[in-house]
């Protein structure tokens, strides 16, 4: 036998003859045990799977995400709603939109306005505010009807919604279908919260008019995007899943709903 095979197999009987070492230590508080680690190869095959799910992210939630929210689905309809509270920009649009489209009327939706206290008159509403813009941008003063709701609070927009509804009960005015005119992301919850007040017989389409401030394709660029997109996302999923609105006994009971926000 070689002296090489001699000294492996000494080492071999000095490994099996040595006491084992300690799997506890620190009175049981600490033990010793094997483990698996990844190899190059396995960490370059991680790092590429991680890399292929941030693009993934990139693709369905940063340029998803806005598309989603911002939705744009009209309706075949006559009437032309829009929420008083949004940017001059969009009362414009609002206004191009009546004008090339064949729209009889126009009608503004919204509560008081921010700053007021609560309810004053109807003349203190986000629906008189947008009607005052559009005639200021030109809207012939009879096509534009105010619709007011008194609801401050954080079902604001079912609360104008519902006020529509009762307006057209009121006035005995039969309608199939509206289409609603609203700013960017917020188009997708107002859809869903118009078509839960005014019900499953009349068609709710959506206009969603383009923020101005920051293109929609680079939003996470932007502070205000990143907010936008934040807060209206989780409102919609509020909506969505946790908002259940008790229907009022009569219409205008929906101008006097305690103050609740948007």
């Amino acid at each position: 036998m070689s002296d090489t095979s001699k000294d492996s197999s000494t080492a071999t009987m000095a490994s099996q003859l040595a006491p084992a070492e300690p799997r506890r230590a620190l009175w049981g508080l600490l033990s010793r045990k094997q483990r698996w680690s990844l190899s190059w190869r396995g960490g370059m095959i991680l790092a590429l799977i991680l890399a292929s799910a941030l693009l993934l992210v990139d693709a369905l939630v940063l340029k998803g995400v806005y598309p989603f929210l911002a939705t744009t689905h009209r309706v075949d309809t006559d009437v032309l709603v829009v929420e008083g509270w949004i940017h001059e920009y969009a009362i414009r649009a609002a206004l191009k939109e009546f004008q090339s489209n064949h729209y009889a009327r126009i009608f503004t939706t919204g509560g008081p306005v921010e700053g007021t206290g609560g309810y004053i008159n109807d003349y203190g509403t986000w629906a008189s505010v947008g009607a005052d813009l559009l005639r200021k941008n030109g809207l012939a003063n009879g096509s534009v009807q105010m619709v007011p709701s008194r609801v401050m609070d954080r079902d604001r927009t079912y609360g104008s919604a519902v006020a529509l509804r009762n307006w057209f009960h009121d006035h005995n005015m039969p309608v199939r279908s509206v289409n609603v005119l609203t700013e960017h992301m917020h188009a997708r919850r107002t859809r869903l919260l118009f078509q839960k007040a005014l019900g499953k017989d009349i068609r709710v389409g959506i206009i969603a008019v383009a923020n101005v401030d920051y293109p929609a394709n680079r939003w996470w660029h932007y502070s205000e995007g990143v907010k936008d997109v934040v807060s209206e996302f989780a409102a919609y999923l509020y909506a969505r899943l946790l908002f259940f609105p008790s229907e009022p006994a009569h219409p205008r009971s929906a101008a006097r709903l305690s103050p609740v926000h948007d």
